[in-house]
């Protein structure tokens, strides 16, 4: 008998499903939006700046900008119910925006510290704990991608941020503890962990020559990320090419956590 044809890139593919995108005004959420939908996924746009959210909408295929303060519960709700009433199913949450807190730990105020935790760890676990609802509610699971960063894994310290590092590493440990909850109700949930890129978040350290070569000494590969190099191990999270994944961290850093 005569196997079907082999194609190896189809369970990359997300035609017919839904993913939400925080921080997408911007950096690294922006391009995974684009890169959902490149894939086949009609994606719902999620960040403060609406009027970035809509101009990124206008490039896409079907897209649906949402506003959202994720410091406010009930703007999450709206969230989850925006993306219900448009296309009546969730399939994947890519847990993207963040906050910086970079200073001395000696010297940062507690209400920062306690800002950038709110943003980066409570506020992902809210919108995963309401998008899995929704998941659970279809019957179909879903995959989510909480970004945490190396600085989740490992520390730096010569660029204080203990907010951000704290975060992070609870995003880690948060991304294990509902894989293993999750797992029975068909919902992965995997953490994807970048090193150093250049994005708005990263402006302050780019902007000069000396940001560069600081990278450029401490990476084995000897450089930063480059756009694009984690468009590859996201639509391997988020699709079902990682379907017997979950509970994983997925460091593209060019080395820095190997050593």
């Amino acid at each position: 008998m005569t196997q079907p044809a082999l194609d190896p890139i189809a369970p990359f593919r997300l035609d017919g499903r839904v993913a939400i995108v925080t921080g997408a005004s911007s950096g690294l959420g922006a391009r995974f939006a684009r890169v959902l939908t490149a894939a086949g996924a009609k994606v719902v746009l999620v960040a403060r700046r609406l009027d970035r959210l809509e101009a990124l909408a206008g490039e896409l295929d079907d897209a649906l900008p949402v506003r959202c303060d994720l410091s406010k519960p009930e703007e999450l709700d709206d969230v989850v119910a925006g993306a219900l009433d448009r296309y009546g199913r969730i399939d994947v949450l890519v847990n993207n925006a963040g906050a910086v807190d970079v200073a001395p730990a000696l010297e940062e105020p507690l209400e920062k510290f306690t800002d950038v935790i709110a943003v980066n760890l409570v506020a992902p676990f809210a919108l995963a704990q309401r998008a899995g609802r929704a998941m659970v509610d279809g019957g179909n699971g879903g995959a989510i991608v909480n970004v945490a960063s190396i600085l989740g894994i490992v520390g730096v310290g010569q660029i204080p941020q203990a907010g951000y590092a704290a975060s992070k590493g609870g995003i880690v440990n948060l991304t294990r503890e509902l894989a293993a909850q999750w797992a029975r109700e068909g919902i992965r949930v995997n953490a994807l962990a970048p090193g150093w890129f250049e994005s708005e978040m990263t402006e302050h350290m780019f902007s000069e020559e000396s940001g560069h070569k600081w990278v450029a000494r401490r990476a084995p590969m000897g450089r930063h990320g480059r756009e694009g190099e984690l468009d590859g191990a996201l639509l391997f999270l988020a699709s079902d090419a990682s379907s017997y994944v979950t509970g994983q961290v997925l460091a593209v850093d060019g080395g820095w956590t190997s050593v």
